[in-house]
């Protein structure tokens, strides 16, 4: 098992690695993309299971019948935010395979099928939207809505889907699919640090509610040498105040506010911009406080922006309300393992199929607390933990 693991995880390594950052620009369908799926359907057939590609562009490797019913499926996401870390996402997907392993060499016999899935496009790092390949399934993105999103260049996702080889004609709800599940288990790599020395593995309790807006600031272009400071509609000037605005009234709510893509017009240096857009990522413990909070920051948008000439749009990309694991199914993992239970204020494919199937989530410590970053981590020993608790939990509902 331990060779298996740390095998998988130097072939994973290299693929889309930015030499100059040393992070990962893993997008959905370039051609980073098409190597970890090479990869995932490689190690799908060299242990002999059933490789699947879904409606969706989601993979699945399974052992047993697929069309059978109550079938026990984990696995996470391969692809990355810009620059993101080696282990958001990819841990969980060789953890799956590296459990499998070893509950085979325990000889473990499988009462039920058992699936390892790759989901698609988690991050939403190229259309905008998370979890794409995830909600496309759960029936939370339509067809309709899906075939509206462009990437940075214009590029619309179904011409995507289709210059990497896939048919995007048939996306959209999974019900049936979806309705063979008996349980679906994710590990990720923690996201923050609040696991202990003592315990290398928990267990999550809940998602926060988590969404995407994009602020439109509409000014005016003008020349940066002869316009005068009292003649400028600056939307930097207004766009600026936002982010200060939302980093305050988060810490005040309790929640979460970050601006962390931007994109000017015309993006000159001695331009006057005449369009900012920006997009707010926030998060909060409740619906309420995050509903709130996002009003608060329009509201401080629009009011600095009446004083600065600029004109304020707001517009929600995405959303997921707050989704509790299943209760059930988290209080059996926690007292197999003798895990803490800890909240997590991250998105997940796990979050995103809670309503249609029992989910949960393992969480492999990271020392580091950084998460989005090349500084995310997760120490050898603490992977191999995570894997072989994995184990004990497929081998615990998939071997009855």
């Amino acid at each position: 098992m331990t060779s298996g693991f740390e095998e998988m995880w130097a072939e994973l390594l290299p693929v889309g690695r930015s030499a100059s950052s040393g992070g990962y620009r893993r997008f959905a369908w370039n051609s980073a993309d098409a190597e970890c799926r090479a990869w995932f359907e490689q190690q799908a057939r060299d242990r002999g299971l059933a490789y699947e590609l879904d409606r969706n562009g989601n993979q699945w490797a399974w052992l047993g019948d697929p069309h059978g019913q109550g079938a026990i499926v984990t696995g996470s996401h391969l692809d990355s935010v810009p620059d993101g870390g080696a282990f958001d996402g990819p841990l969980g997907v060789v953890s799956s395979f590296a459990a499998l392993d070893e509950l085979r060499d325990r000889g473990a016999e499988f009462g039920r099928p058992l699936a390892i899935v790759n989901f698609g496009d988690e991050e939403g790092a190229r259309f905008g939207v998370a979890c794409i390949g995830s909600r496309l399934s759960a029936g939370v993105l339509s067809q309709e809505a899906a075939y509206e999103l462009r990437d940075a260049d214009g590029v619309r996702l179904p011409d995507a889907m289709e210059r990497a080889g896939y048919d995007p004609t048939a996306i959209g709800a999974d019900d049936d699919r979806l309705s063979r599940i008996g349980a679906f288990v994710e590990l990720h790599v923690e996201q923050g640090r609040y696991l202990t020395e003592e315990r290398p593995v928990g267990v999550a309790s809940a998602i926060w509610p988590h969404g995407r807006w994009r602020f439109d600031f509409h000014g005016e272009a003008n020349h940066a040498g002869t316009t005068r400071i009292e003649d400028r509609r600056d939307p930097m000037l207004t766009y600026a105040n936002t982010v200060l605005a939302a980093r305050k009234k988060a810490k005040q709510a309790g929640a979460l506010a970050t601006f962390g893509k931007v994109a000017v017009e015309p993006n000159g240096t001695n331009a006057i911009a005449s369009l900012v857009r920006g997009w707010l990522d926030s998060r909060a413990a409740d619906e309420r406080t995050l509903t709130a909070l996002v009003a608060e920051i329009e509201q401080a948008a629009a009011e600095r922006g009446g004083r600065d000439g600029v004109r304020v749009e707001l517009t929600r990309e995405s959303y997921t309300p707050v989704v509790d694991f299943d209760g059930p199914l988290r209080d059996r993992l926690a007292k197999l393992l003798d895990a803490p239970v800890l909240p997590t204020g991250a998105g997940h494919d796990a979050g995103i199929l809670a309503s249609a199937v029992p989910t949960a989530m393992l969480f492999v410590r990271n020392p580091t607390g950084v998460s989005h970053s090349p500084a995310e981590h997760a120490e050898r020993a603490d992977c191999l933990a995570g894997v072989s608790a994995l184990a004990d939990v497929l081998e615990d509902l998939a071997c009855q």
